[in-house]
């Protein structure tokens, strides 16, 4: 475990990592507190790639990384025994069955072959598979490729959980289930880990804390609630009109709007305007507002705004 129990999880400094001549990450410097912390961003944006650095997988064209207080460089196969790592492509073995396959990365964990075989029965139950734990993995579904996937990077009771893209391929169900794991994994059973997404919701669930990337460098991080800032100042807006006229008056006045769904905007004003002001801008510049009421931001807003969409 970290040094304290208020110890970051994850450290880089002014990291960047490249393939070839195309830099993935470009100085990133971030901290990952304990808890449940989101990596979020587009795709493309370089989450898998921040992964894969820590785990030691692809090194670094500059900068310092920590896992649990480790150097990532010198000390990786200490890392990479105390994490648990859900990749977001398969990685299972075909013609071995999923109590078989479980336990046999509980061995390559370090596990005694009783003790991983005893904790391979247990994670199963635990991730929802108790009762197909003998078939092959061959036969599984998606939603249970990911699954089997969470078992085989918690059979070792790691300090650490990398989860990257959990809930790809699932159905509503299943990702609703996985996503209720996850939750338990943070909250009840006090697992630090590391959600990797691009499903604002997943994250908004899950996690108390996000780190933002966007095209390699970073544009966010902190707790989601600081990073939301007060309620009260956001209305969602529907105008009669141009929505892109009116975000040019509105940015031109301090004002801040991102498209919602359809032709809804939502529509950040200053602390000490109101709804009023809304309506008087709208008014003054030609605009006739259909619908308007008070909203919260959310993590969403936080993330149209780190990368500066509008």
């Amino acid at each position: 475990m970290p040094e304290s129990p208020t110890a970051p999880v994850v450290k880089l400094e002014n990291v960047s990592v490249a393939y070839g001549s195309a830099l993935a990450l470009r100085d990133v410097s971030a901290t990952f507190p304990p808890g449940a912390v989101g990596l979020l961003g587009p795709n493309g944006a370089g989450k898998s790639t921040m992964l894969k650095a820590l785990l030691a997988f692809i090194p670094p064209t500059k900068g310092a990384m920590q896992v649990l207080g480790l150097d990532v460089v010198r000390r990786q196969l200490d890392i990479r025994a105390r994490l648990g790592y859900m990749p977001e492509s398969d990685a299972h073995i075909p013609g071995m069955n999923a109590v078989t396959f479980v336990a046999y990365c509980g061995e390559l964990a370090g596990l005694p072959a009783v003790d991983a075989m005893q904790r391979a029965h247990e994670v199963l139950y635990y991730v929802g598979l108790g009762e197909a734990r003998y078939r092959n993995l061959e036969t599984y579904s998606t939603g249970m490729k990911q699954r089997i996937k969470l078992a085989q990077a918690l059979v070792h009771d790691p300090d650490l959980l990398f989860l990257d893209e959990p809930t790809n391929g699932m159905d509503p169900k299943g990702r609703d289930e996985m996503l209720e794991l996850i939750r338990d994994l943070a909250y009840n059973k006090s697992v630090n880990l590391i959600l990797s997404s691009h499903l604002l919701p997943d994250v908004e669930y899950t996690c108390d804390h996000v780190v933002v990337l966007d095209k390699g460098t970073m544009a966010a991080q902190g707790p989601i609630r600081d990073l939301k800032g007060p309620g009260g100042r956001v209305y969602e807006v529907r105008i009669k009109g141009d929505n892109v006229a009116f975000a040019e008056v509105a940015k031109g006045v301090g004002f801040e709007c991102h498209a919602a769904d359809q032709d809804v905007m939502r529509v950040f004003v200053p602390d000490s305007a109101g709804p009023r002001a809304i309506f008087s801008l709208a008014a003054a510049n030609g605009f006739q507002i259909r619908h308007l009421r008070p909203s919260v931001p959310t993590l969403e807003d936080v993330f149209a705004k780190a990368v500066g969409e509008e």
